[in-house]
C-alpha cells in the first residue's frame, strides 16, 4: 500500500542528468540548441514520445481485460516518470521561445504537469491494495486493527517505560491527524511527518539500549498504523477530490496532444515539405 516517492526521485535525476548535457552542447557550441537542429529536435521527439507513454500507457493497463502485465502501481510510477521527464524535455526543445502555437502547447504541457501532481497527492490519499483496487472503509479498519494487535504483541515484550513512550508518540499522532482537516493534512502531510519522525527520534533516545535496537519493527509497525488512520480520514474526502480531478485532468490531456499533433504536423510541413 506504501506508494513511495522513488519515480520522483528517478525523475528529478533524469532530469538533472539531460540538463548537465543540454548544458554541455551549449558550452560547446556557445548559444541554446534550436529547436529545428538535431539536438533539439530529438529532444522535441523523446520528449514528444515519453509524454504519448505518458498519456496511453496507464489508461490501457488500467482499462483493458488484456493488458493484465505488472502491478498498477509499478505503471503508474511509471506514468509519473516519463509525465516528469518527457515534458522537460519538450521544454528544452522550445529553445525557450514560446510564441503562437508552441507556447499554447508548452503553457498547456505544465499545467497539466502541475495537475497530475496533484492528482498523485489525491491518489495517495485512497487506501489501495499493492495491484491499485480501492479498499472500502471495512477493510482499512480491519488492517488498523491488525496493525495495531501487532503493536501490542511488540509492547507486551518491553519494559514498562517502553511502553510509556510508545502510548505518548500514539497520543501525539491523533492529536496531529484529528486537528487538521482532510484537504489540509493532504497538503501539509510531509510536515506532519517530518514533525513527528523527528519527536520519535528524540524520545527514542529515552528508551534502553535492547527497545533501540528493536525499533526498526516498531518503526514500521507505527509507521503503518499512521498511514492507515490517514487514509481512512481522507477516503470520503478523497475520492470526491480524485472524482473532480479526473473530469478536469482527463479532458485537458485530450486538448494538450490535439495542439501537439496539429504543431509537429505543422511543424514537418513548413519546416521539411516547403524546402
Amino acid at each position: 500500500m506504501s506508494f513511495g516517492n522513488a519515480e520522483l526521485w528517478a525523475a528529478f535525476f533524469t532530469n538533472l542528468a539531460i540538463t548537465v548535457v543540454y548544458l554541455a552542447v551549449v558550452a560547446s557550441t556557445g548559444r541554446v540548441p534550436a529547436a529545428s537542429e538535431a539536438f533539439g529536435h530529438g529532444l522535441g521527439i523523446v520528449g514528444f514520445i515519453l509524454m504519448l507513454m505518458t498519456e496511453t500507457l496507464y489508461s490501457i493497463r488500467k482499462r483493458t481485460r488484456f493488458a493484465r502485465w505488472g502491478r498498477m502501481a509499478y505503471w503508474l510510477k511509471f506514468h509519473i516518470f516519463t509525465g516528469l521527464v518527457g515534458p522537460y524535455m519538450v521544454l528544452l526543445h522550445t529553445s525557450w521561445k514560446f510564441a503562437g502555437l508552441a507556447g499554447l502547447v508548452m503553457l498547456l504541457t505544465v499545467i497539466v504537469v502541475v495537475s497530475g501532481f496533484i492528482g498523485r497527492y489525491i491518489y495517495t490519499a485512497i487506501p489501495r491494495t499493492v495491484d491499485g483496487l480501492v479498499l472500502e472503509e471495512e477493510d482499512v479498519n480491519r488492517m488498523i486493527r491488525e496493525t495495531e494487535a501487532a503493536l501490542q504483541q511488540w509492547l507486551q515484550a518491553q519494559s514498562e517505560r517502553t511502553r510509556q513512550v510508545v502510548r505518548e508518540m500514539l497520543t501525539i499522532e491523533e492529536r496531529l491527524t484529528a486537528s487538521l482537516p482532510p484537504v489540509v493534512l493532504l497538503w501539509v502531510r510531509p510536515l506532519v511527518e517530518g514533525y513527528y519522525r523527528w519527536l520519535w527520534w528524540r524520545e527514542k533516545r529515552r528508551l534502553g539500549r535492547l527497545a533501540r535496537a528493536e525499533a526498526r519493527k516498531l518503526d514500521r509497525l507505527m509507521a503503518r498504523r499512521r498511514l492507515l488512520r490517514r487514509q481512512r480520514a481522507m477516503l470520503l474526502w478523497a475520492r470526491r477530490a480524485l472524482a473532480l480531478w479526473h473530469t478536469l485532468h482527463v479532458p485537458l490531456g485530450a486538448v494538450l496532444f490535439t495542439l501537439a499533433f496539429v504543431h509537429i504536423c505543422a511543424a514537418l510541413y513548413y519546416a521539411t515539405l516547403l524546402r
